[in-house]
C-alpha cells in the first residue's frame, strides 16, 4: 500500500483583493475527489489537502509533508495558481527527495512542456486524469500511462499513450469525498450555497461549443458524454449519507440534451432525495425550456446562471458561442427560468472577441434591463490553451507570460494588447457594469431587497454590496505579493516572449457521442440526434 498527497494550492491571494472575492467564493474541487477515488479504489492511502481559503504558507505544507511522509505528490492549478504549484514542486523536491511529484488540471494541460521547464515537477498530467495517480502508486512505467509528460535523463518525454477521453462515464471511480476536508464545504459562502455544507458534483463532462475564451477543453477536450441517472442518483445518495445537503453542478451544457436531463431529474425526484443543487456554471440560453426548469425545481434545483456573456449577437457570433443563442433568446431563457421558480443569474465579460466600446455598453444596458437575480462580470483573458490565446500569440499581442497576472479582475492591460480596445476602455467598462447594471440599479436593489428578505440573506447581501463598493469607487488594493518559498529558483525559468509555446488540440471522443435534441416544450417534431464528433 502507497500513499498520496492531493493539493489544491490557496486562491487568497488571487481574488482576496479584488471583485473575484465575492464573484469566486470558495468551493471543493471535482478533480481531487475523483482522483482519490481512483487511488482509494485501487487499495492505497490518500489525503486531500485544500488551501483554497487559507494563504500560501510553505511551513503548513512542509509540516503536512513531514506527517503523512506520502510517496506521490499531486497538485491542481489554474494559470493564476500554477506558480504555487511550481513552488509546491521544489518545497517537496527539498522535504522528501524521494516522492514523485506530480501536476494537472487546464494550465498544464495547455502547456504541459512548458509546465515541466518552468518546475521541479517530475510528471505533468495532460487532459482527463481519473486514474493517473493511482497508476503512479501501482508503479507503472510513466510511458504507459495516457497522456503523460516525464523526464527521462534531464530530457522531457510525452508517454506513448495519446490521451484519450474516457467513453463511459459510468466507469468512473466514485468520487472519493469521504477524504476531503469538511472545512472546506462548511466554509463555502452564503452566497453560493444556502444548505451548508456542501460540495460540487458532476453529472456530464465536456461542451460542443466553441466560445474562444473557454478552457475546459484543456482537460475535458471537444464532445458531450453524460453519467447515466443512476449513477448520479448512486453519487447524490453517498453525498446525502454524508451530510452534503446542498451540491453545485459543475457541467458545462446540463440542459443542452433535454431527454437526458429530463431523465435525470425524474430519477432524483424518484428517489426522494433531500439535496437541493444549482447550475452554477452557466448553461446556454438556447436550450431553455419550460417544462424541464420545471422538472428541474421539482427535483431540488433553485438556482440557474446562464452564460450570457454579451450584449451583442455580434459579438456572441465572433468569439463562437454557436447554436441558436442570442440576446433574445436570452432575455426568454431568464423568463422561463423566473416563471418556474428558479433564481435566475448570468455571467457577463467585456473584452471580448469582437467587443468594442459600443457593444460592451449594449452589454451593460442589457444587464441593466433583465430581471436576474445575482450577476457577475469579468474582464476576457486569453488563458493558455484557449483559441483565443492562440490567436493573440500569432498576432504578437501577448505582453507577458506572469501567470500570476491572469485573473479576469485586474491587470488585463499587463497580459495583452486587444485587437480594437484599449485597457481603460475595458477596465471603464467593467466597473460601469456593475455600477449601472447593480448597485446603481434601482429595478436590480428592489429585486434583491426582496430576495434577501424572502431568503434571510440581509447580512450577507449587505457585506457584499459594500464590497462591491468599495472596490469599485475604491479601486480596491492590488493583491499581495504571494509567499513564495523558492521565487528566486523558479523565476529565471519563466516563459519568455518569442519562445514556442505548446498549441494542444482538443480531444474528441473515439466514439461518435450524440447529442439528443428536444422536442421542445410545444414542438410537434420529433427528436433529433446531432454527432458531436468531426
Amino acid at each position: 500500500m502507497a500513499r498520496a498527497l492531493l493539493i489544491n494550492p490557496s486562491t487568497s491571494r488571487t481574488y482576496g483583493a479584488n471583485l473575484g472575492r465575492t464573484a469566486f467564493p470558495v468551493f471543493p474541487v471535482m478533480s481531487l475527489a475523483a482522483l482519490a477515488g481512483a487511488v482509494r479504489d485501487r487499495g492505497h492511502e490518500v489525503r486531500i489537502l485544500d488551501l483554497s481559503y487559507l494563504a500560501y504558507d510553505p511551513g503548513l505544507i512542509r509540516q503536512v509533508l513531514r506527517s503523512e511522509r506520502p510517496d506521490v505528490v499531486g497538485v491542481t492549478c489554474t494559470t493564476p495558481l500554477v506558480n504555487q504549484a511550481r513552488d509546491i514542486s521544489y518545497i517537496v523536491r527539498d522535504e522528501l527527495p524521494g516522492a514523485r511529484t506530480i501536476v494537472g488540471g487546464s494550465h498544464p494541460s495547455a502547456l504541459p512542456h512548458q509546465t515541466m521547464k518552468e518546475s521541479a515537477f517530475d510528471f505533468v498530467a495532460t487532459g482527463e486524469a481519473d486514474f493517473v495517480v493511482a497508476d503512479l502508486l501501482d508503479d507503472r512505467d510513466p510511458a504507459d500511462v495516457q497522456g503523460l509528460w516525464h523526464r527521462v535523463d534531464g530530457e522531457i518525454l510525452r508517454s506513448d499513450v495519446k490521451g484519450q477521453l474516457l467513453e463511459d462515464l459510468d466507469d468512473l471511480p466514485m468520487p472519493g469525498w469521504e477524504h476531503y476536508p469538511m472545512d472546506v464545504m462548511a466554509h463555502v459562502s452564503q452566497i453560493v450555497a444556502r444548505r451548508r455544507p456542501m460540495t460540487v458534483a458532476e453529472f456530464s463532462r465536456g461542451c460542443i461549443y466553441g466560445c474562444d475564451f473557454c478552457a475546459s477543453k484543456n482537460t475535458l477536450g471537444r464532445g458531450y458524454r453524460k453519467k447515466s441517472p443512476e449513477r448520479i442518483v448512486a453519487e447524490l445518495e453517498r453525498l446525502a449519507h454524508r451530510g452534503i445537503h446542498e451540491v453545485l453542478l459543475v457541467d458545462d451544457i446540463f440542459t443542452t440534451d433535454r431527454n437526458w436531463s429530463a431523465a435525470v431529474c425524474e430519477a432524483i425526484i424518484r428517489s426522494g432525495l433531500d439535496v437541493a443543487w444549482t447550475c452554477s456554471n452557466g448553461i446556454r440560453v438556447d436550450s431553455a425550456d419550460p417544462e424541464l426548469f420545471d422538472l428541474m425545481k421539482r427535483a431540488g434545483c433553485y438556482r440557474v446562471y446562464f452564460g450570457f456573456e454579451s450584449g451583442s449577437d455580434e459579438v456572441l457570433k465572433a468569439f463562437g458561442k454557436g447554436g441558436r443563442t442570442s440576446v433574445a433568446k436570452a432575455v426568454e431563457a431568464v423568463n422561463l427560468a423566473r416563471r418556474a421558480g428558479l433564481e435566475a443569474s448570468g455571467f457577463f465579460q467585456v473584452g471580448l472577441t469582437g467587443d468594442t466600446a459600443e457593444t460592451m455598453q449594449a452589454t451593460v444596458d442589457f444587464a441593466s434591463r433583465i430581471p436576474l437575480d445575482t450577476m457577475k462580470c469579468g474582464m476576457t483573458v486569453p488563458f493558455p490553451g484557449t483559441p483565443m490565446f492562440h490567436e493573440l500569440h500569432r498576432q504578437g499581442r501577448m505582453k507577458v507570460f506572469e501567470w500570476d497576472s491572469y485573473t479576469v479582475y485586474n491587470k488585463i492591460d499587463e497580459i495583452f494588447d486587444h485587437p480594437s480596445l484599449t485597457p481603460d476602455e475595458v477596465h471603464n467598462a467593467f466597473r460601469r457594469f456593475y455600477v449601472k447594471a447593480m448597485i446603481g440599479n434601482p429595478a436590480y436593489l428592489w429585486r434583491r431587497f426582496r430576495f434577501m428578505l424572502r431568503n434571510k440573506e440581509i447580512a450577507v447581501t449587505i457585506k457584499t454590496v459594500g464590497r462591491f463598493a468599495f472596490l469599485i469607487w475604491g479601486r480596491g488594493k492590488s493583491p499581495d505579493e504571494e509567499n513564495y518559498e523558492y521565487e528566486a529558483t523558479w523565476r529565471p525559468l519563466d516563459l519568455k516572449l518569442g519562445e514556442p509555446v505548446d498549441e494542444t488540440v482538443p480531444i474528441i471522443p473515439r466514439r461518435r457521442s450524440y447529442l439528443t435534441i428536444g422536442p421542445r416544450s410545444g414542438d410537434r417534431t420529433s427528436s433529433a440526434a446531432v454527432a458531436v464528433q468531426d
